[in-house]
């Protein structure tokens, strides 16, 4: 029996805010590895953090080429919506799920969307995401028929605008796994985890990552300053874990709750009253662990990562990290705890990275740290699950 299962997906969240955030007679193009063996997709382009309308006026789903830039010519094929219409108008706050394209899918072997904007269009639904698999390229005009985007034209893109979600419709034995989290999961290791499947040889199972940078699971800001920090988690999560397939969720989160506070003398935007105590943070962390048993999702949870020599850390910020761990480690609320924290740590110090594991800013993980932190996930927990 076959059913659509999400092969790939981000979040929505909200670009920074600049002068130049609306575009006009704009390509981009996403290459995209698929999971899974399928000959029919569906593709969500998402505009719930947008302020008005946005028109997208050409879309195409082709084989990808020269790593990603190029595509096959002769396997370009259009995406429509309402049963044949080659353009499509998501209003604010809405999404749009495509018709079924007949394209034949084959798992491992990259594909590309792209997308033409024709007039002025606010770009501002969109996540920011890196790694080995995320990479994306915007051109000036409209190539996005052409098999090669022009090189003079074209430049290199980490954000992510509107295309939400890719399904496949495959068999019934495929499933995905959601990476839910801040920018250390809109970062390396799910991207990682994904190669790790290759690796390893594990099929049937897709890696879908739900991350925003910035994001906190109990505050968001509501000022342009840091408004691309993003939601917070009661409007995040309800829609980001409910991902076509899925049976599995992964969080890590709260680091942000943690480390944002300073003091409205320092920031007028990061009061102090802001700083959550392990409690408040832990009854975050419950609602979603009940959301997500709503959805019918097993639920493993990341314990937080070190932060010692971050601008802003603290003793009193680490004994909160801490403590919030040390009950993710022990709750029996939970499938189980990735124990990311144990894992990068030193073991000297261990409010800080283990040598090497540092990204040099002392909050994120270095890119031998991310290929740990998708080493660390269980094997059990990225097998297909006989029903």
């Amino acid at each position: 029996m076959k059913k659509y299962v999400t092969t790939w997906g981000n979040a929505v969240s909200i670009a920074d805010r600049r002068p130049e955030n609306y575009a006009k007679n704009l390509t981009l193009r996403y290459p995209i590895r698929p999971m899974f063996d399928g000959d029919r997709l569906k593709l969500t382009f998402d505009n719930f953090c947008g302020t008005e309308p946005v028109t997208i006026s050409r879309i195409y789903v082709a084989d990808s080429a020269d790593s990603g830039r190029g595509i096959v010519e002769e396997t370009n094929t259009q995406v429509t919506f309402d049963n044949g219409c080659g353009s499509v108008t998501i209003p604010a706050g809405e999404a749009a799920v495509s018709d079924a394209v007949c394209f034949p899918v084959r798992r491992g072997n990259d594909i590309s969307v792209s997308m033409y904007f024709e007039e002025f269009t606010l770009m501002r639904s969109a996540v920011l995401i890196t790694g080995p698999l995320s990479k994306g390229y915007y051109a000036v005009g409209d190539h996005a028929q052409r098999g090669m985007l022009p090189l003079e034209l074209t430049r290199n893109t980490n954000w992510f605008y509107f295309l939400s979600n890719v399904e496949i419709e495959t068999e019934g034995a495929d499933r995905a796994v959601v990476c839910y989290g801040d920018s250390i999961t809109s970062q390396a290791w799910p991207d990682y985890l994904t190669l790790r499947l290759f690796q390893e040889d594990i099929a049937h199972t897709a890696i879908v990552r739900r991350a925003a940078s910035g994001t906190r699971i109990l505050r968001q800001y509501d000022n342009i300053t840091y408004e691309s920090y993003g939601l917070k988690g009661s409007i995040r999560f309800p829609r980001e874990a409910r991902v076509s397939g899925a049976d599995t969720v992964i969080i890590q989160h709260g680091i942000n709750d943690i480390i944002h506070p300073v003091g409205v003398e320092v920031n007028p935007f990061r009061p102090w009253s802001d700083l959550p105590t392990a409690d408040d943070l832990i009854r975050g962390l419950q609602q979603y662990i009940c959301q997500a048993r709503e959805y019918g999702l097993a639920v493993y949870i990341g314990t937080l990562l070190p932060i010692y020599g971050w601008r802003t850390y603290e003793p009193f910020r680490d004994e909160l990290r801490c403590a919030v761990n040390e009950w993710i480690r022990r709750t029996p609320e939970i499938d189980g705890c990735i124990d990311f924290d144990r894992a990068l740590c030193d073991s000297v110090n261990p409010a800080a990275f283990a040598q090497g594991y540092d990204s040099g800013d002392h909050l994120h993980p270095s890119d031998s740290a991310y290929e740990r932190m998708a080493a660390e996930v269980p094997e059990i927990l990225l097998r297909h699950k006989e029903k």
